[in-house]
């Protein structure tokens, strides 16, 4: 359900939560541990400054860091600048597809994106870098 950006977007997320101490990481580092294409994460980094989700330092001895505590910072607002999270339209062709006239998979499908979109929101980076046993931190571990 996820774009590739989006995607390396968490991963990159997550490789700095879970090396706070290091604070800044340099994008290079990042992409490495985080096996992320450092070209194509320099922008998603880049996006994330611009957004206010990241702060970044230049230099030899910069890099990025979060904006604010892991714990406060939601995936949403993450993925917000790679991601489309409307929902004006059917995704199964009915062209007149609402609640007063649903097609047959309206319900169902409404209950997906209410559920990933609570998710989003009331999950913290903190979340799914920290609290969560192994899963989503695997490939930020890789070659540690």
């Amino acid at each position: 359900m996820l774009t590739r950006t989006g995607e390396y977007a968490l991963r990159a997320m997550i490789h700095l939560v879970q090396h706070e101490a290091d604070w800044p990481v340099s994008g290079r580092m990042i992409a490495e541990r985080a096996a992320i294409p450092a070209k194509y994460l320099s922008k998603i980094l880049g996006d994330l400054v611009r957004v206010g989700v990241l702060e970044s330092s230049p230099g030899k001895a910069g890099g990025f860091k979060l904006r604010r505590p892991a714990k406060e910072t939601m995936l949403r607002e993450v993925l917000t600048p790679f991601e489309q999270f409307e929902h004006g339209r059917c995704p199964f062709g009915s062209d007149d597809c609402s609640d007063e006239t649903p097609c047959l998979a309206h319900e169902g499908w409404k209950e997906v994106v209410g559920s990933r979109d609570r998710f989003l929101r009331e999950t913290s980076v903190y979340d799914i870098a920290v609290r969560s046993p192994g899963g989503l931190t695997q490939a930020s571990s890789d070659g540690e």
